[in-house]
Order: structure tokens, then sequence, then C-alpha cells
């Protein structure tokens, strides 16, 4: 299994980063707007609508306040040819005014990692940048 790993330093306290991270109803609000349009949760799944209005399934596995973790897997929606897809964002205090944000991705097959890891470095200046309110949304 291929390991994608990205962070970055917000400018913004770990706290506020996390109630955002574990917000998972609220991902088009609060951390992708523009990239994910809706989010609706049904009991422990998440379905994310894009903005072509293609949806994602996606298994919450994991919301751990006191580790500031929370992981989730794909399952269904994907559209790149994985066959095994889970992902988790941690947050971890920087200073009293600032976090790193790091997210974990795992695919099958390994090769489709090179195509993967852009995508998640891409989403995490976003990211980065919404909850730092310099993003297009702000």
């Amino acid at each position: 299994m291929a390991t994608i790993r990205v962070e970055t330093t917000i400018d913004v306290p770990a706290d506020r980063v996390w109630e955002a991270v574990a917000d998972v109803g609220a991902v088009h609000q609060r951390l992708l707007p523009g990239r994910v349009t809706n989010a609706v949760i049904e009991g422990d799944n998440r379905i994310l609508t894009m903005p072509d209005g293609h949806q994602v399934r996606e298994l919450i596995v994991a919301v751990d306040h006191d580790i500031r973790r929370m992981a989730y897997t794909v399952v269904e929606g994907q559209r790149m040819p994985l066959t095994y897809h889970h992902a988790a964002f941690q947050v971890f205090e920087k200073d009293d005014s600032r976090s790193r944000l790091v997210w974990t991705t795992d695919v099958l097959p390994h090769a489709m990692a090179a195509l993967v890891h852009p995508r998640v470095e891409r989403g995490i200046a976003e990211i980065k940048a919404v909850l730092e309110g310099t993003g297009s949304d702000s």
C-alpha cells in the first residue's frame, strides 16, 4: 500500500483547526468550499457532492477529540481506479497561535499514489487558505 503524507502549518490555533476538521458534516463550508458543494451525514457515512454533481460516499472511521484525529475511507464514487483509499487528518499544536495539520492517505494500487499525491497537496493548501481566511470564500 502506498502512503501519501502532507502537512502544513496553519496560522490558526490547533483547537480552532480541530473544530473545523471534526465538523465532518460541514467540510463543504469549513474546509473545502468550492471543491465540495455539499455534505450529508447518514449514520457513519458522509456523502460529498462535487461541483459537477458527482457524489462520493465516505465511511467516517474515527473522530478522536483527545488526539485531534479524524479518519475516513472512500466506499463509493471514487473516480480514480483505486481499490483502497483511506485517509486521516491530525491536528497538532505548534504554539499558541499556530497549528500543524497532517493529512495521511493510503491508496492501492501503489502506482496511483503519483496521481493522488498532487491532489492531496492541493487540498491541504486550499484548507490552509480557508482556515486562515485567505481562501476565495473568505
